[in-house]
């Protein structure tokens, strides 16, 4: 597959790779937000963390983006002057596949901004990765987060049992959403406004 782009421009948001220099921001969000988080994303069960654990989790982030490992962005305001949430493309889920990830920051909360982020990356996983499968993962009862998948057009494939745990570690389940490249025409993602741009600062899509 191809490289994802390093800088996604959306209506409300500035979707790119992170910075070593973004940690304090990304510090302030999560520590805002952990209780919010950690009933649903495991990461986030280690925070608090220190800001220079933090810089050295963003350099690997940016490292693994450049070696093609694994694609994390930071959701930005279009001015880049607040941290909104985080997402990524996760080439975790088989070959010539990509996972969609997200969290928001509680104070962004239900407003639209996992969609938005969603629907611009699955274009970009279809039209400039070449990915085969785009796939979003889901506890069953986060269901704001079950609802960005079924409002873009995705298929609810299976709900996978006793796959991941909850925060005390006992077992739950895990819907698993879908979408191919034969699905993806006409569903709501298809037609996900955006810009995108290369590690060089060249529009790509």
């Amino acid at each position: 597959m191809n490289t994802p782009p390093y800088r996604i421009v959306t209506p409300r948001t500035v979707i790119r790779c992170y910075q070593p220099d973004d940690a304090e921001a990304l510090q302030a969000a999560i520590t805002a937000s952990v209780e919010h988080l950690t009933p649903w994303m495991p990461w986030a069960h280690a925070e608090p963390e220190e800001l220079e654990a933090k810089v050295q989790r963003l350099r690997g982030f940016r490292g693994r983006f450049d070696l093609d490992q694994d694609y994390v962005y930071a959701i930005f305001s279009p001015d880049e002057s607040g941290l909104i949430g985080g997402t990524g493309l996760h080439p975790r889920v088989g070959p010539d596949a990509l996972e969609i990830g997200y969290w928001i920051l509680v104070d962004e909360a239900g407003k639209g901004y996992a969609t938005e982020v969603s629907a611009a990356l699955t274009r970009v996983a279809f039209e400039i990765s070449g990915a085969r499968r785009v796939e979003i993962r889901c506890d069953p009862a986060n269901l704001p987060s079950a609802a960005v998948p079924r409002k873009l057009g995705f298929v609810h494939e299976a709900t996978l049992r006793c796959r991941s745990t909850t925060e005390t570690g006992a077992p739950r389940d895990v819907m698993m959403w879908s979408m191919f490249p034969d699905t993806f025409p006409g569903t709501p993602a298809s037609s996900a406004e955006l810009r995108a741009y290369d590690a060089a600062g060249r529009r790509v899509l």
